[in-house]
């Protein structure tokens, strides 16, 4: 493994209009997390929810956040280590192959 995953759920409590009746960002966040943990048991990764609306501190997390306001994605937005791999609703063969390319092994 290259290093531990970062994975960041941009999104905000309120739902995006695109995604009315789909999961809130917070809940896709728990979901992900979950899943994750499932397919690629005892590896190391971090899940974190990052609120699109809140002040956020870290340059990065902040450069993310202001274009996903700005660029009208749908949210929740999935980051990893930096890259926009989902918008809406994530699709995990997407973020188990991420996860698999940075040389997690699935179970």
């Amino acid at each position: 493994m290259e290093k531990e995953a970062r994975i960041f759920v941009y999104g905000s409590s309120n739902i995006c209009a695109s995604c009315v009746g789909s999961p809130s960002s917070k809940e896709t966040e728990e979901w992900l997390r979950a899943a994750i943990g499932r397919k690629f048991p005892d590896q190391s990764f971090q899940v974190e929810y990052v609120d699109i609306f809140a002040p956020q501190e870290e340059a990065d997390m902040k450069r993310i956040a202001t274009m996903i306001v700005e660029e009208d994605y749908m949210y929740p937005v999935i980051v990893i280590d930096g890259e926009v791999i989902a918008e809406g609703n994530p699709r995990l063969k997407d973020i188990y192959a991420m996860m698999t390319e940075r040389g997690y092994q699935p179970a």
